[in-house]
């Protein structure tokens, strides 16, 4: 009955949001009563609460960050790694589809849940994110200049999961499936690895 309430809960969180989704729907979506609630996570916060962190521990397991790669792997791997996994935990359709949703939803309209989540998921990606571009700018990039290199990757990423609706519109023949993501994973990094290394390439010192 946890699970079920788990997953109702994001399905209701994701199309009407914290504010307006009722514990009754909820429970009616999976068939509880409303003292189920109460029993297993206090209140609509705490259950709130529960569904992010089970959406996260879900996309974990999936899809880890390094994606198991080698310990040699070049940086550029690596890069290719973190956007692979980030665009499929995002864009996977083979997954409940109120995932993704839910966790965008937060970002459009933040509730006290955000600030555990950035902690627990978001900064420790960002960091190792951030690391990566370190490795590729060859440590000669300022730390402006790496965050705002993260925040490039990031955008695109998250472009295709905002804009999804006005895409299938604009190119109906992007339908999102396994083998588009791979080509957005490739096309992704590719252009990133490029433009960081132009930026580092434009700090070597001349010798005189």
């Amino acid at each position: 009955m946890r699970l079920k309430l788990l997953e109702s809960a994001g399905e209701a969180f994701a199309d009407k949001g914290f504010a307006k989704a009722t514990i009754r729907e909820i429970c009616d979506r999976a068939g509880a009563n409303v003292a189920a609630v109460n029993y297993y996570f206090r209140d609509k916060e705490g259950l709130y609460l529960e569904a992010i962190k089970y959406w996260s521990e879900e996309s974990r397991k999936k899809y880890p960050h390094d994606l198991d790669l080698d310990p040699h792997a070049t940086t550029e791997e690596k890069l290719h790694a973190f956007v692979r996994s980030f665009l499929f935990r995002m864009l996977d359709k083979s997954r409940p589809g109120w995932h993704g949703k839910l966790i965008a939803r937060e970002m459009v309209e933040p509730t006290g849940v955000l600030d555990g989540l950035i902690e627990t998921a978001y900064r420790p990606m960002n960091d190792r994110l951030r690391q990566i571009i370190r490795e590729l700018g060859r440590d000669r990039l300022s730390d402006v200049e790496v965050r705002l290199c993260s925040r490039s990757i990031l955008g695109q990423c998250l472009y295709y999961r905002f804009a999804r609706p006005v895409i299938s519109r604009l190119d109906p023949e992007d339908t999102f499936e396994p083998p588009d993501i791979e080509r957005l994973a490739d096309h992704i990094t590719g252009f990133s690895v490029q433009g960081i290394r132009e930026l580092a390439e434009e700090k070597e010192i001349v010798p005189k």
